[in-house]
């Protein structure tokens, strides 16, 4: 039976490498990981997918979403459909089923929509931070980078859901430090486990320093990072300081995992 799930794994990743072309990517054939870039509308989701050996068969394809111009709702909505489509083809090849729904939901966005999107929570902006008494994850701070006269600070703590998201992105913004940062960066990976299979729940925010929070998104990725939030300030200090400035980023982002206990070994 196993032979017969990597068969059938063997197929479809040929079929769907065909179909999608430059837009099919293999992030690793020893653990059959691939990425699919779908596009409608001037909207981008990347959709990550993992094929365990019990896949097709037995066992549902892990997969991961990345669209950071999406809102939470609008994300939580399009993992539900992934997870009904599973549901009709359960057993059976479903990547292909998966990028299609994709592109219908995403048919149905405006091109506009997208532009100057934030993402970050709205209701923390509208709030007098200074009369919360939040309840939220325990926050472990880095160390300071400086660099002419910038500073770089790291913030993580455990999540598991967006309610724990919402409330560390809240109790940071108490500090008045934090809150008057020039830039406050940060990614978020949170694993959901159900009956339908495991899926990622993640996200990240620019906050004006571009493509900072999707370097660190792809970062903690690549660290296989999960049930983690990660917050990178930045005071600027008058000098450029050019594609140092995402090095620091970096740096600060897996410094505080490891303080946080969050890294993987």
């Amino acid at each position: 039976m196993e032979t017969d799930n990597l068969t059938k794994q063997a197929e479809e990743v040929e079929a769907l490498s065909s179909i999608y072309c430059e837009d099919w990517i293999t992030e690793s054939e020893a653990s059959r990981s691939y990425c699919i870039r779908i596009e409608e509308n001037k909207n981008e989701v990347k959709l990550y997918v993992t094929m365990p050996e019990g896949y097709p068969g037995q066992a549902p394809p892990k997969y991961e979403l990345s669209a950071p111009w999406m809102d939470r709702k609008a994300k939580e909505q399009m993992h539900n459909a992934l997870d009904e489509v599973y549901l009709e083809y359960i057993g059976e090849a479903v990547v292909f089923q998966w990028v299609e729904k994709i592109r219908e939901i995403l048919q149905k966005y405006k091109p506009q929509e997208t532009e100057k999107k934030e993402v970050k929570p709205a209701a923390i902006e509208s709030l007098d931070l200074t009369l919360l008494d939040i309840n939220c994850p325990d926050i472990t701070h880095g160390e300071v980078i400086v660099d002419r006269k910038s500073s770089f600070q790291g913030h993580a703590a455990e999540v598991h859901s967006l309610e724990d998201v919402n409330a560390v992105l809240a109790k940071l913004r108490q500090n008045k430090k934090i809150l008057h940062a020039t830039h406050n960066m940060y990614a978020y990976r949170i694993e959901r486990k159900t009956a339908k299979g495991v899926s990622m729940l993640q996200d990240c925010d620019d906050d004006g320093e571009t493509h900072a929070g999707g370097r660190m998104l792809h970062l903690l990725q690549i660290l296989d990072t999960k049930n983690a939030l990660v917050v990178v300030s930045r005071w600027y200090g008058g000098i450029q300081l050019g594609p140092d400035r995402f090095r620091h980023i970096n740096n600060a982002t897996r410094q505080v995992l490891i303080q946080a206990g969050l890294l993987k070994k």
